[in-house]
């Protein structure tokens, strides 16, 4: 007999982890110096522009968005473009709107680029908000004056304000893998998805039952995917070469699908959302 995702569910659950370890991990090492430098340089080119659009990851629409725009929300005309919304579960869209709402965000739009989805609602929204609002650094504006767009590299926010959102952060890709290292990550991973019940996981691999344990889940994905290594053990009577599971390209891959697509759409804020954090029960 096989169970349902629901019953699996229920089956396991009581052995998955309450909480995830965030102590003695270092978030400042994460992220690179040369950000600040970032930082000042785009700070300086928004004296330039009538409208900021402000692109975010849509499994992450609560964490670690930049601090920087905060500042700037109540001088220019803002657009909050929350992109591969294909990859977050936006069940609870409309509670994502308020809250971003309560901090002062009135413009949002969901994109999904790689698809072209909701992409063409950004200029139409660009021209009315800079149309309702203050011309900057213009005499007249014409009906359909030219629209340039001053694009910035990606930059974080300077202080990360917990490991939680690091963590978040990693996931979506920001920071290299091997600064937080791959397993660290795809445990913070595997204890996000039990968390929610989301076991496409089971599912993509094959693996037959939901497991919260991060090391059994690798050497069953390395197995798998027959990503094994050879290793030389020292035993009394020599050396011997050990087939073992590389549990790092396990992880790699376990990273990779998630931020594929193949295991599901997430939404990792859903905490953030009903008031909790990772290190609450």
């Amino acid at each position: 007999m096989r169970l349902s995702p629901r019953s699996l569910c229920a089956a396991v659950r009581a052995a998955w982890r309450e909480s995830f370890p965030l102590e003695g991990r270092d978030v400042a090492r994460w992220f690179p110096g040369h950000m600040a430098k970032g930082l000042k340089k785009m700070q300086s080119s928004l004296k330039l522009v009538d409208c900021i659009i402000e692109v975010h990851d849509a499994r992450i629409p609560l964490s670690g968005r930049n601090p920087l725009f905060q500042e700037t929300l109540g001088l220019k005309p803002h657009l909050l473009v929350l992109n591969k919304m294909d990859l977050a579960d936006l069940k609870e869209q409309q509670k994502i709107i308020r809250h971003l709402e309560r901090e002062g965000i009135k413009h949002v739009v969901f994109t999904n680029c790689v698809k072209d989805e909701n992409v063409k609602q950004v200029i139409p929204t660009v021209t009315e908000l800079v149309g309702s609002s203050y011309r900057y650094h213009r005499g007249e504006v014409c009906e359909r004056p030219l629209m340039f767009l001053l694009d910035t590299p990606g930059v974080l926010a300077p202080r990360i304000p917990s490991v939680e959102t690091g963590l978040k952060l990693a996931l979506c890709g920001t920071v290299l893998d091997h600064l937080v290292g791959e397993e660290t990550l795809a445990d913070f991973l595997l204890y996000t998805l039990n968390r929610h019940q989301l076991l496409g996981y089971v599912q993509h691999y094959g693996l037959g039952e939901a497991c919260d344990d991060i090391a059994s889940v690798l050497k069953r994905v390395a197995v798998k995917l027959r990503k094994t290594q050879k290793v030389k053990v020292l035993t009394g009577t020599g050396n011997v070469n050990v087939i073992q599971p590389d549990y790092p390209a396990a992880a790699r891959d376990f990273l990779r699908a998630f931020r594929s697509g193949l295991l599901g759409p997430v939404m990792l804020d859903r905490d953030f959302l009903q008031g909790r954090s990772a290190e609450e029960p």
